[in-house]
């Protein structure tokens, strides 16, 4: 083949490779919860815009200012300045409603791990969006090809299961269903890149790697609470320095939030069977009492108004 002719074929190829890498424009994340707040920012800092959705008017006014709080802490780390969090802020548009939502390339869902309620926004959302809107699921522990059925475009469903804090931890779980083309998982991995994320391919399964393997040292420490062995912040301290933990198993829980690392426990323990996955008592007790970690004030920690342990 003539030189000029690999050259033409070559560019064709990167002008594919390139359309694919910038197919994700305009993003929508419904939920303005800890985890939707962390997805927005992290997509508005890659300078993609994006809409946050939350159907409560209060909760999406604390989630403004719990954003705006949580930008203003960096800058005082020196890790952000106010000009990148004036950029960030401009690049989110936070709504009450599904109705600007048909231009959209990419819908996260980012609510609590309720199946029937992911069901309902998927099926709500395939009737309004356009047919090559790609829909993803930040679900750690649900059926992800069950979510697909319940919509038309089950080729075009994939989880993305980010960690907390969304903003500093690099990674993100690709999750391929049964129904998820190869052509959507490529999209999304050049997206995950894009947004300055290192994607790894699991396959579903409950709990996939991140859950799956955390939630039993979570557990077991609670349990060594339970047991009275020690405190929680002599826990937290002997593995942080015992293993190298950037975080103690039992301030960990309490930055995930306690009733979602229970959900993740109580989907385990029913899908799975196996004893490690059975929810401490007093996980249970804490989430009965609202005390739900960092983002009520109290866990397993007391926290000031700036997220800061004040005491166990």
């Amino acid at each position: 083949m003539p030189e000029e002719n690999l050259k033409l074929e070559d560019l064709l190829s990167k002008t594919k490779n390139y359309d694919k890498t910038d197919r994700i424009n305009n993003v929508t994340i419904i939920g303005a919860g800890v985890m939707g707040q962390g997805i927005a920012q992290t997509i508005a800092s890659s300078g993609i815009e994006v809409r946050l959705i939350e159907r409560d008017e209060s909760q999406l006014e604390r989630a403004k200012i719990s954003l705006s709080e949580s930008l203003e802490r960096e800058i005082k780390r020196w890790s952000l300045t106010q000009s990148e969090k004036k950029a960030i802020l401009s690049r989110i548009t936070w709504e009450l409603n599904f109705d600007n939502v048909d231009t959209t390339d990419l819908i996260v869902e980012a609510v609590d791990e309720d199946f029937e309620l992911k069901k309902g926004i998927f099926k709500e959302l395939d009737e309004l969006v356009k047919k090559d809107t790609i829909f993803v699921s930040n679900t750690s522990t649900l059926s992800l090809t069950k979510l697909a059925e319940s919509t038309r475009r089950a080729s075009k469903v994939i989880g993305m299961h980010f960690l907390h804090p969304v903003p500093k931890v690099p990674l993100v779980e690709l999750v391929k269903c049964l129904h998820t083309s190869n052509e959507t998982v490529e999209i999304v991995k050049e997206f995950a890149a894009k947004i300055g994320k290192t994607p790894v391919e699991v396959y579903e399964y409950p709990g996939f790697v991140t859950t799956r393997a955390i939630v039993p040292l979570l557990n077991e420490a609670m349990y060594i609470l339970l047991e009275g062995v020690a405190t929680a912040k002599d826990i937290d301290t002997a593995m942080k320095l015992g293993y190298n933990f950037a975080y103690g198993p039992l301030e960990m829980a309490d930055m995930m939030g306690l009733d979602e690392v229970l959900a993740w426990m109580e989907t385990l323990w029913k899908t799975l069977g196996e004893p490690r996955y059975r929810a401490c008592p007093i996980l249970r007790k804490l989430v009965r009492e609202r005390k739900l970690g960092k983002k009520t004030g109290e866990g397993f920690y007391k926290y000031d108004s700036n997220g800061r342990i004040t005491s166990e």
